[in-house]
Parts: structure tokens; sequence; C-alpha cells
């Protein structure tokens, strides 16, 4: 038999995020795909964001028919917020330009990038990246390299640098419940032996 599960954010009863998830506006909209992959992770940062920001939106698929309607936000400058060579710094967009909609792949970084590929519209929209040497908070996996955040630090931090000096802080707070809620869950000693510093 299965726990009883939060319909919001989809965490058992017992341990619901939603009193933690706060309710922000932003000029920038938020637009993230998902991997299919990612719904039933324990740790599915991307719809705490989701809920957290009113000007976002969630979408979950590897194909998305629905990308041309999704990306023609009028008034709305469209960039993909995925590494390339020629990927802009978020830094480079004052704060008065206009507002941007930004398209945020959720999934690892090969689903990721399976999902750029399946999208051409996706894989051919202008990138940007954050800024390097950001530290994730993210305690329970072994970043892939220095500076992986993960998905809600990433929109935290891009908000961040597009609105300053508006703080998303308010937004890590349900992500950093549930990091010390697993890592309760495991005891401090398997904690340690699995993720503490080597």
């Amino acid at each position: 038999m299965s726990r009883a599960q939060c319909p919001r954010c989809l965490r058992p009863q017992t341990h619901c995020l939603c009193p933690l998830i706060p309710h922000l506006d932003s000029r920038t909209r938020v637009l993230v795909l998902q991997h299919p992959s990612e719904v039933s992770h324990a740790l599915n940062t991307a719809r705490l964001a989701a809920l957290g920001l009113s000007n976002a939106e969630l979408i979950v698929g590897e194909v998305f028919e629905d990308l041309p309607k999704l990306l023609n936000r009028p008034g709305y400058q469209t960039r993909l917020l995925f590494p390339a060579e020629d990927a802009q710094p978020l830094q480079a967009y004052a704060p008065n330009d206009q507002p941007m909609l930004l398209v945020v792949p959720d999934g690892t970084w090969r689903k990721a990038r399976k999902m750029l590929h399946l999208n051409p519209l996706l894989a051919a929209l202008p990138r940007v990246t954050l800024t390097e040497g950001g530290v994730s908070r993210y305690r329970l996996r072994k970043a892939p390299g220095p500076g992986v955040l993960s998905t809600i630090e990433a929109i935290v931090q891009a908000l961040e640098t597009l609105e300053a000096p508006t703080t998303f802080a308010p937004l890590l707070k349900p992500f950093e419940a549930l990091i010390e809620g697993q890592i309760a869950a495991m005891g401090e000693e398997v904690f340690q032996r699995n993720h503490g510093d080597k």
C-alpha cells in the first residue's frame, strides 16, 4: 500500500513541503521543460521552483508539440539556459532590458541534450549561462563538475542575476528542507559514509 501523497508538491502527506513553498513574482517568465524520468524523482526541484514562482510553468515531456506556442511570448526575449560555446552570460542582460522568457531543461545532462536533439526549435534558441563557480547546496549527490547546480538553484541564480537586487532565496527553503529530510531518513552515519567530504 502506498503512502498518501500531496497532490501539489507530490511529497508524502507526512512530508508535505507546501507550507515552505513561497509565492514569488518575477518579471522573468520561467518555462521548465522536464524530462519524464524526473517527475517521480525524490528530489524533484523543478516542480518546487515552478510552484514557488507565479510567472513559471512546468511542462513534462521529451518531444514538445506545443513548443512554437510556448515560446511565442510577445514582449519577451526567449533564451535557453544551457551551456554552449556561444552562450551569453546572464550578467550581460541589464534589469531594464526587455523581460526574458527563460527556458530551463530539467533532467540529467544526457537527457537534457536528448531533449534539445528531439526539439530542433529548442536547440536553435540563443543560449545563456550562469556565473561560473556557483556552489550547490545539493549535498546528496556528487556533481559531475564544479559549479553544477540543481534546477531550482540554477533558476534562483538566474533570476537574482536578471532581477538584482531582488532576492529569490525563499525558493530554496523547501529544497533545503527536502535535503535535510532525506539526510535524516538515511541517518547521519550513512550520509557521512556516502556523501560526506572525502
